[in-house]
């Protein structure tokens, strides 16, 4: 499974990339706009930093609900550097958009992703990605795991090459679990990645080592 960081700050990209396992990014007008990054000209030379700094696919998210809109910003965002994909909300317009990406060689990630009929739409006009939210799923007293495992199932019977990105990670459980489901990737927050460092028998161990190592001094 490949890890992506769900974030627009650099600082925490570049953390996650020193760790040695990030292999892409996803962002979204909201995260945009939490960095105060603003302005059609700031949007683009942000995306063209982050590429820079991450080898790997950087999902940038249109603001048009519109077939033309979206065709014309995505484009846009797919002249910014060559690991750009195109993020397009899971809507009517959206599916016609993504079979036009597809036709013309621009990778896709369906977003906003709440059930299996979407699931089929987006692989079937051909999207490189699909993103289901795991955390306002379960916030909607629905199980997202068990969406992942449904959409892996029809996937695999049907021999859909979409890949699964899990999304709406809100903990180190979700990482596990969507892993666990059949994602192909989890696109997570920082904490999230960092959570699975931790374990108490660990810090346990490791206290003991150094107290160990501290009595062969000398």
């Amino acid at each position: 499974m490949k890890f992506f960081i769900d974030t627009a700050n650099l600082a925490q990209i570049k953390e996650a990339n020193d760790l040695g396992i990030l292999d892409g990014v996803t962002t979204n007008p909201s995260l945009m706009a939490k960095e105060g990054i603003k302005g059609e000209a700031a949007i683009m030379k942000h995306y063209k930093d982050i590429c820079e700094m991450v080898d790997g696919d950087v999902s940038a998210e249109v603001f048009s609900t519109d077939f033309a809109g979206i065709i014309e910003e995505g484009q846009k965002l797919a002249a910014i550097h060559p690991n750009i994909v195109v993020k397009v909300p899971m809507i009517k317009d959206g599916v016609k958009a993504i079979k036009w990406f597809t036709e013309n060689n621009i990778r896709t990630n369906c977003t906003l992703i709440f059930s299996a009929g979407q699931a089929i739409l987006a692989a079937k006009a051909g999207a490189s990605y699909l993103s289901p939210f795991l955390g306002r799923i379960d916030d909607s007293n629905w199980d997202g795991i068990q969406l992942i495992e449904q959409i892996r199932h029809i996937y695999d019977v049907q021999g859909f090459r979409t890949e699964i990105l899990a999304a709406s990670i809100r903990n180190a459980l979700h990482i596990v679990r969507a892993a666990e489901a059949g994602a192909d990737i989890c696109t997570c927050p920082l904490d999230s990645i960092l959570g699975l460092l931790k374990h108490p028998l660990t810090d346990i161990g490791l206290a003991k080592f150094l107290e160990d190592a501290k009595k062969t001094e000398g």
